[in-house]
């Protein structure tokens, strides 16, 4: 069976990938500024013998073996400006500066790093195994995953243009709730919603705390304005439609005895239709204006989109073809249908830019007994089973069509 005898070959990649593991989780790097974590990759590359294409700032590795399909697997990298307090002897304490040049520290508080020692890990057994299948291998290792920017770079770079057309774009997410350690979970169809971020400006007269008469105050009119908007979700999209709008931020003025000139709102929209996330992106515009004119606002509200995320909606097909290659090589018990999740990606963005179907799944390390959230500083997921899962879970996706024959079933060795 070509996915037991590849992924028999676990030990070997094991010795060297815990510790790039803890290598990597200890130097995360922000978004965009990933220049230590891509050498690092492409390093590696080189060892396994990947030919590589740089793109976007990020790599391509690519290893051609012989005729079959081309199956493209993608990792991203980056961290979160989060300061570390997991108690791990590899926590980061590495800090790097933000956009206004101040100091701030720096995580890996999605699991990115557990993304690319997985992808690694997938690469060297197949590397080592070219007799069990046939085809060309992509790993595609993506930057800036958490401003929506990493994707869209490697697409405006000529991506698609620079590689092959794969056959199929495969990717994972690693988790430390919600799902035990060492399963993978998935579902066809919209799996992870279509998110946006507005930075919303309104402006008023300032003015003497003593002389409100002679104002218009921004901060009144901020406040009816996130009043009104939690109605959209309530009274504008119908029951049956999935929506969620968040006021994450209100900030306006310095002193409590100055009505300030302007106030600045941060709102975040997510749903699992681009329609509806329009639908909600249009009703906060209307109710912002409204609300201006009815305060007699000096000035129209200022509207600056940002951290725009894509649907994920898994093809039906690809979906099914992995849910049972997962199921004969982990076994039932430990291949999960997952609910859709609130949680966006831009994973797909380069699946939408080659035209071809996708499939995107989870892979749990949680800690029995412990639900710890994505981009908390607490986030830590065992660092085993979770670095093999995530590594045969990408061996069996791309082995289901690579592969010179079905998945075998696994059994797992003592102690996990």
């Amino acid at each position: 069976m070509s996915v037991r005898t590849v992924c028999s070959n676990y030990d070997s990649v094991k010795v060297w990938q815990e510790p790039l593991y803890k290598d990597l989780h200890q130097h995360p790097e922000l978004s965009m500024q990933e220049e230590r974590t891509l050498g690092i990759i492409k390093g590696k590359l080189a060892d396994l013998g990947f030919e590589q294409v740089d793109v976007g700032g990020g790599v391509v590795g690519i290893l051609e073996n012989g005729d079959g399909p081309t199956v493209l697997l993608r990792a991203d990298f980056d961290g979160l400006p989060v300061k570390e307090d997991t108690g791990l002897d590899y926590a980061s304490t590495d800090t790097a500066l933000d956009s206004d040049g101040n100091p701030i520290s720096v995580m890996h508080a999605c699991g990115h790093d557990s993304h690319v020692a997985s992808l690694l890990g997938m690469g060297a057994l197949m590397a080592q195994a070219t007799d069990q299948w046939s085809g060309t291998l992509q790993l595609i290792f993506q930057p800036g995953e958490e401003i929506a920017a990493g994707a869209q770079s490697m697409v405006d770079d000529g991506l698609v243009d620079k590689v092959a057309t794969p056959d199929v774009v495969l990717g994972q997410h690693v988790f430390a709730s919600q799902f035990p350690a060492g399963t993978v979970a998935l579902a066809a169809g919209p799996f992870m919603s279509t998110a946006v971020s507005l930075d919303v400006k309104v402006y008023g007269q300032g003015s003497h705390g003593s002389m409100p008469h002679l104002s218009v105050d921004p901060v009144v009119l901020a406040s009816s304005i996130v009043t009104r908007l939690q109605t959209v979700i309530s009274r504008e999209l119908s029951p049956s439609e999935f929506g969620v709008l968040t006021v994450g931020a209100i900030n306006a003025g310095s002193k409590a005895n100055i009505i300030p000139f302007e106030a600045n709102l941060k709102i975040n929209v997510r749903a699992y239709s681009e329609q509806v996330r329009d639908k909600i992106s249009g009703a906060i515009e209307r109710i912002v204006n409204a609300e201006c004119q009815a305060a007699g606002s000096p000035q129209p509200a200022e509207f600056n989109y940002h951290d725009a995320y894509p649907l994920t909606s898994n093809d039906d097909e690809t979906t099914a073809r992995l849910q049972k290659a997962f199921t004969s090589y982990f076994g039932a018990d430990r291949v999960l249908t997952a609910e859709p999740l609130t949680a966006s990606e831009d994973f797909s963005t380069i699946a939408r830019a080659f035209g071809v179907p996708y499939c995107f799944w989870v892979f749990s390390g949680r800690e029995e007994g412990k639900d710890v959230p994505n981009h908390s500083p607490h986030f830590a997921p065992r660092l085993q089973p979770t670095l093999r899962t995530g590594t045969e879970a990408l061996a069996a996706a791309a082995l289901s069509y690579l592969g010179n024959d079905s998945a075998g079933n696994c059994t797992w060795p003592h102690g996990f």
